[in-house]
C-alpha cells in the first residue's frame, strides 16, 4: 500500500473543512414574497406611504403591482440577485432598488428616477403582510370631507394655482383627487383619522403626500410634499359649484394661422409631417406627451385603444414626444419602451424637450404649451378646431366620463363633415 505524506493529507483534510464550511454559510437565495407590502417614502421627514402587492404568477414569475385607491398599475420587470431586488417602474425611467431582510419580510433600500444630470434618489422601505395605507387603527374620523372644495395652492415664489379638490369619504377611509388646469393629480388614497385628511399617491413618477385639517366652517388648511423636497402650503372652501376655466380655451393658435406645422422624426428617423399623403383629407388627433408624464400615460391608455377601434374611420393620431433629452439617440429608447408597454400603434414622434418654452418653439403657432398631454384636433382640411389642456384621467371619476363623452362627440363631428 502506497503511503502519502501526512502533510499532504492534513493539507487535503484542511481544504476540505474550509470547502464544507464556506457552503455551510452560504444563504439560500433570497425571494421578494408574494403578499401585501405597505411601503414608505421619506420626503422632508415625512413618511409617504403606499401598498404594493406582490404576486407570484403559474410560471413563477414575480410580479407586482403599485396600488393607489382603484388603480393598480403592473410591475413585471422584477429581479432578485442575491439579497437584492430591482423593480423597474412600468414606462418610466425609474426604479426601486432595495436589500431583502434575513426574514424577507422586509425591504430597505431607494426610489431612483433617472435623469440627464444626476438620478434622484429617496428612502424606501417597504414591510410585508401590512395592508393599511396610512394608520392601522385610525381614530375615529369626525369631520367629513366628502365633496368639492376650491383650492389655492400656495407656491414656494408667492404665486398661486388654482385647484378643485373632489373627495369621496366612507367612515374613516378617503379617496379622491386634485385637477388642475393642466390636468390632475392622480388617484390619491388614504384617510381621515379624527378630523385629520391624509392622501398619497405613487405611481412610479411622481410622489405625493396631502394632508389638511378644519379651520373653520366648511374651510381647510393644509400642507403639499411632493417629490424629494418639494413642499407648499393649500386651502380649501368647500364649494359643490366649484368650476376651472374651460380647458378648450387655455391653447389657442396666433392670430393669422389656422393650421399646425411640423416635421420630426419617428422612432425609425424618419421625417414625418402632416403633409404626407397619410393624413390628407382625415381627421387628425395630435397629441403632445411625454414618456416621463403620468397624465400622458393616462390619456395614452385611452387613445391607444381608440385608434385600433376608429383607424378604419379616416381617424389618425400622431404623438409629439417631448423628453428629458432633445437627442433622438436619448429619447428613443424611453419613447420606445412607452410605446410597447402601452400598446401604441399610431405615429410617435420625437419632437424636442419637456422644458414648456422650448417645447413652445417647436410649435410657434401655439400661444404656448401649457401642460402636458395637450390635445390638438385637426379636420380634414388640415385646420385646427380644437386643442385640449391638460387631461382629466379615470382618477377624476365624472370628469373622466365627461371627457370622454366630449371627445367621442368632437370626432363624430369630424368625420361627418
Amino acid at each position: 500500500m502506497k503511503l502519502f505524506p501526512l502533510s499532504i493529507t492534513l493539507r487535503n483534510v484542511l481544504l476540505a473543512a474550509i470547502l464544507l464550511m464556506a457552503l455551510s454559510c452560504q444563504q439560500a437565495p433570497k425571494e421578494l414574497k408574494p403578499g401585501m407590502w405597505r411601503a414608505v417614502l421619506t420626503v422632508s421627514n415625512q413618511e409617504l406611504p403606499f401598498l404594493m402587492q406582490v404576486d407570484k404568477q403559474e410560471n413563477g414569475k414575480t410580479v407586482a403591482y403599485l396600488i393607489n385607491g382603484e388603480e393598480k398599475i403592473l410591475l413585471d420587470e422584477i429581479t432578485v440577485t442575491g439579497d437584492s431586488v430591482t423593480i423597474p417602474l412600468h414606462i418610466f425611467d425609474a426604479d426601486i432598488q432595495a436589500q431583502i431582510n434575513d426574514q424577507q419580510d422586509g425591504l430597505t433600500g431607494k426610489w431612483v428616477r433617472y435623469r440627464l444630470d444626476q438620478p434622484y434618489e429617496v428612502a424606501f422601505t417597504a414591510e410585508l403582510g401590512k395592508d393599511y395605507r396610512f394608520s392601522e387603527k385610525p381614530k375615529a374620523a369626525s369631520y367629513d370631507y366628502t365633496g368639492k372644495w376650491d383650492v389655492i395652492f400656495k407656491n414656494e415664489d408667492g404665486s398661486e394655482d388654482k385647484a378643485i379638490g373632489v373627495f369621496e369619504q366612507q367612515g374613516n377611509r378617503l379617496k379622491g383627487t386634485f385637477l388642475s388646469t393642466t390636468g390632475d393629480y392622480r388617484y390619491l388614497a388614504g384617510e381621515v383619522n379624527a378630523d385629520e385628511l391624509r392622501l398619497s399617491t405613487f405611481d412610479g413618477s411622481h410622489a405625493y403626500l396631502f394632508k389638511a385639517k378644519p379651520d373653520g366652517t366648511d374651510k381647510i388648511k393644509g400642507d403639499f410634499w411632493a417629490g424629494k423636497s418639494s413642499y407648499i402650503t393649500w386651502t380649501g372652501v368647500r364649494n359643490p359649484n366649484a368650476e376651472l376655466p374651460s380647458a378648450d380655451t387655455l391653447t389657442y393658435l396666433k392670430k393669422g394661422y389656422t393650421k399646425l406645422s411640423f416635421s420630426f422624426p419617428d422612432l425609425n428617423g424618419q421625417k414625418v409631417s402632416l403633409n404626407d399623403e397619410k393624413y390628407r383629407n382625415k381627421v387628425v388627433v395630435v397629441q403632445l406627451l411625454g414618456s416621463w408624464c403620468p397624465n400622458c400615460m393616462d390619456e395614452t391608455k385611452f387613445l391607444a385603444p381608440f385608434y385600433e377601434q376608429n383607424k378604419n374611420r379616416g381617424i389618425e393620431i400622431i404623438g409629439l414626444a417631448y423628453e428629458q433629452s432633445p437627442e433622438f439617440e436619448q429619447a428613443k429608447p424611453r419613447v420606445e419602451r412607452m410605446r410597447d408597454r402601452l400598446q401604441v400603434g399610431y405615429d410617435l414622434l420625437i419632437a424636442g424637450s419637456r422644458d414648456k418654452e422650448e417645447a413652445a418653439k417647436t410649435l410657434p403657432m401655439l400661444n404656448h404649451v401649457l401642460g402636458f398631454p395637450t390635445t390638438i384636433f385637426i379636420d380634414k382640411k388640415g385646420d385646427v378646431r380644437k386643442i385640449h389642456t391638460g387631461f382629466s384621467g379615470p382618477g377624476t371619476g365624472k370628469y373622466y366620463d365627461e371627457f370622454v363623452q366630449d371627445f367621442n362627440q368632437t370626432i363624430d363631428k369630424l368625420v361627418k363633415e
